[in-house]
């Protein structure tokens, strides 16, 4: 394997099958379409059917599209309940699709947007498609993060949803830092099946929409320094598909650029926040999870393991 990580080494993954969210464009496009070039059967897992059509013809590859708002939990189940349909097996789930520093507004289901989004979106797809996973040897779930996990960043139960009052930044890094939260519970909870692992990944400061909504005040020295500070979506997509690919990573790993402050490079293995790692503030956001979405995990059920 070369020394920096590229999509060539990628392994061959003809057989597997692979969700991607947020697939129509950025980061899930370009992970979505090298899973696809390196034979994975894929689904985009889009909210625009139109332009998930319009990206999987740009592919090359056996690609297919998939219904999926994450802001609206009908929406994830009967997303869900489609794919249960279809596949008969899941070697990956991408948890990439995310929105970032959103005015304040919440989801259908009354959650703060990015919170609602980011987080519980995924939390209840991944549950309500676990158990194509678990009989799968090799199969991963990887979510990806962000280095704002680290900005302004905590899980505030007493106000989950920032209804007090808000702060774009500070919920976006509440919503990130939950993402590794959950692959670090899940990931546990995942240990004793042997089969599928828990595995996050960030991609630096790439160039895609996600960055939209950027403050005003941030917004012009941002575009000052961006192609000194940013890379490609392809680059960017790198540390999500060493996650979901590399024959050497195993379950609980964080991957992300190497390059200085982790801000582009190609991937590697890095750390997150000492609080990422608290154990007890982990679980006590997945009991708050399992609560906000009435999604329990099938990995206590005694009949699902392996």
């Amino acid at each position: 394997m070369s020394k920096k990580w590229t999509r060539t080494d990628i392994p061959d993954q003809r057989g597997r099958v692979a969700v991607v969210t947020g697939a129509n464009t950025g980061l899930g496009y370009e992970t979505a379409k090298a899973l696809a070039e390196r034979g994975a059967s894929v689904v985009l897992a889009v909210r625009d059917v139109e332009k998930g059509e319009q990206a999987a013809a740009r592919m090359t590859g056996d690609v297919s599209v998939q219904a999926l708002d994450l802001s609206s939990l009908d929406s994830v189940r009967t997303a869900a309940a489609a794919l249960r349909s279809r596949l008969d097996r899941i070697d990956l789930l991408i948890n990439n699709a995310g929105v970032m520093y959103t005015p304040r507004q919440t989801t259908r289901d009354g959650f703060e947007m990015q919170f609602g989004t980011n987080h519980l979106g995924h939390f209840a797809l991944t549950g309500l498609l676990l158990d194509l996973m678990l009989p799968v040897p090799g199969s991963r779930v990887v979510t990806v993060s962000s280095t704002g996990h680290r900005i302004r960043a905590a899980i505030h139960f007493d106000d989950l949803q920032w209804e007090r009052s808000y702060s774009r930044v500070g919920a976006y890094g509440q919503s990130k830092l939950a993402n590794l939260m959950f692959t670090y519970e899940l990931q546990r909870r995942l240990a004793p099946h042997g089969t599928t692992v828990a595995v996050a990944a960030h991609p630096g400061m790439s160039s895609t929409e996600l960055a939209r909504n950027t403050p005003a005040a941030l917004r012009l020295p941002l575009t000052w320094l961006a192609p000194l500070i940013t890379q490609t979506p392809a680059m960017g997509a790198l540390p999500t598909l060493r996650a979901a690919t590399d024959p050497a990573a195993f379950g609980g790993q964080y991957y992300g650029p190497g390059g200085r402050n982790e801000i582009k490079g190609h991937p590697r293995l890095v750390t997150s926040s000492p609080q990422s790692y608290e154990v007890t503030t982990q679980q006590q956001l997945w009991t708050a999870s399992e609560d906000l979405t009435n999604i329990k995990y099938p990995t206590d059920e005694p009949s699902l393991h392996v």
